[in-house]
């Protein structure tokens, strides 16, 4: 037993011990990158299998919905390419113009290039038929002929006004929900999703407020995933909806896909810009109101507030 504690206390048997637990300690260190698992290159590699599912999932999708999209209907298209309606019908922004209206694929452009020739010639007829063959206005040629040409311009112009009138319609609900929109967003992207799940997870949410506008969503979502460049899901968003705050947005996802930035802060300032945009909106609105009622009051409520006032009066004056 003293022999043994006097080993133990032995300068030499001390001295050993240490470099035998520095050596072990050094070699543990330089060993240890090597032994460790690379855990960041693992979370990286799941990232990129997760992206890789989710693509092909949107193509699927994607696919279905190619094979269930209405193809033009027989007529329509026999008449757009027998009369070659593409080559002197068609314009460069009318394909946009389509999209911002909410109307898509070939069926569009071919109801579109059809109603533009057909909408003419129904005009022309009604209007000379209304005219000349049962003489309903009373009037000379001359003013008669203004008009056949006047309803003929009108059928020119009727398919782009219902574009415009559509398109109004659309942007307007759109307006409407995209705070709210920005919202959801910025809590997904705070929450530690990324942009696509934000984006999925958004439509699915506003599809109960606005069909519109998580319609938009859930194509921004599938591009997101099919196309090679993001910047494009992003700027094609901003086209389909033809909106300055959409084009803000976009604007800052892209910086954030090039440059890094931030994209938490920046759609929290641009969904406060959007609200207070909102209620700019709706303070105008309220202070266009009193104008407008004024000659409504002039004309339907005087005049019964003054027979009401009045009429005991008359009466007496008459007994």
């Amino acid at each position: 037993m003293l022999d043994l504690l006097s080993s133990l206390i032995d300068p030499r048997f001390v001295g050993s011990m240490l470099a035998a637990v520095a050596a072990a300690a050094t070699a543990f260190t330089l060993l240890q990158p090597f032994l460790e698992p690379d855990r960041l290159a693992r979370r990286m590699k799941s990232v990129g299998e997760e992206r890789d599912r989710i693509r092909l999932r949107e193509r699927e999708r994607l696919n279905q919905r190619g094979n269930l999209r209405q193809q033009p209907k027989a007529y329509m298209k026999r008449v757009v390419e027998r009369f070659k309606l593409d080559n002197w019908l068609a314009t460069d922004d009318a394909k946009n113009r389509l999209m911002m209206a909410g109307y898509r694929g070939p069926q569009a452009e071919t109801a579109f290039l059809f109603f533009r020739l057909v909408m003419p010639v129904v005009f022309f007829v009604v209007s000379v038929f209304y005219l000349f063959v049962l003489h309903a206005l009373d009037q000379p040629f001359s003013i008669r002929l203004m008009i056949v040409i006047a309803a003929v311009y009108a059928g020119i112009k009727a398919p782009e006004i219902f574009l415009k009138n559509q398109t109004t319609k659309r942007q307007a609900e759109i307006k409407k929900h995209w705070p709210d929109a920005l919202d959801l967003m910025l809590i997904c992207v705070e929450s530690g999703m990324a942009i696509e799940h934000s984006f999925r997870r958004v439509s699915a949410e506003m599809a109960n407020q606005s069909i519109v506008l998580a319609e938009e969503l859930a194509l921004t979502t599938a591009e997101l995933s099919y196309l090679t460049d993001r910047r494009i899901a992003y700027e094609n968003l901003a086209m389909r909806t033809g909106l300055e705050s959409v084009k803000a947005v976009s604007t800052a996802l892209v910086q954030a896909e090039r440059y890094g930035t931030p994209v938490g802060q920046a759609l929290r300032v641009l969904a406060q810009e959007s609200r207070d945009q909102r209620m700019n909106e709706a303070e105008k609105k309220a202070a266009a109101l009193p104008p407008k009622l004024t000659v409504p009051m002039i004309l339907f409520f005087l005049p019964v507030l003054f027979v009401v006032i009045l009429t005991p009066a008359m009466v007496q004056i008459f007994k």
